[in-house]
């Protein structure tokens, strides 16, 4: 099988629509449902326009996963909970390092698994905000890579 990481064009945004959501019920069980609405009613015209979003998929299949960047961070991380383990997180995140020179990122404290995630590839906590970007309850770590 063959992978590539590659820029998300527009016509994307619909199957990483997808991912984020399937991606989500997978793995933020303290959301909120009416949380999670209001973020996928936003998902494909405020925040997947405002990142440079790159996705990596077999070339004879769907998304795999995606990565969301500013120049600063890593913005967002979503795979498919089929590809959970596979090392597919691990790939897009060497891209955000190695490629773009990224890092740091922010993640919900509450997502467990993730903070592990990001640990296991080095990142330590510089900080923590009580409140997600949207004033929500869902504290946010900030975590920056070890030098």
């Amino acid at each position: 099988m063959t992978t590539t990481i590659v820029p998300a064009v527009p016509a994307d945004f619909p199957e990483l629509a997808e991912v984020w959501e399937t991606s989500v019920r997978a793995t933020h069980g303290f959301l909120h449902v009416q949380d999670l609405e209001l973020i996928k009613s936003l998902l494909v015209t405020d925040f997947l326009p405002a990142v440079r979003l790159f996705l990596l998929r077999d070339e004879a299949g769907p998304v795999m996963g995606f990565l969301g960047v500013s120049d600063e961070q890593v913005e967002m991380l979503f795979m498919r909970p089929a590809y959970r383990g596979a090392g597919v997180g691990k790939r897009l995140m060497r891209f955000a390092i190695d490629e773009l020179g990224l890092r740091k990122v922010d993640v919900n404290e509450q997502n467990e698994q993730a903070v592990g995630f990001y640990r296991h590839l080095g990142f330590i906590a510089t900080g923590r905000s009580p409140v997600d970007a949207m004033g929500k309850p869902y504290p946010i770590l900030h975590l920056a890579l070890a030098q």
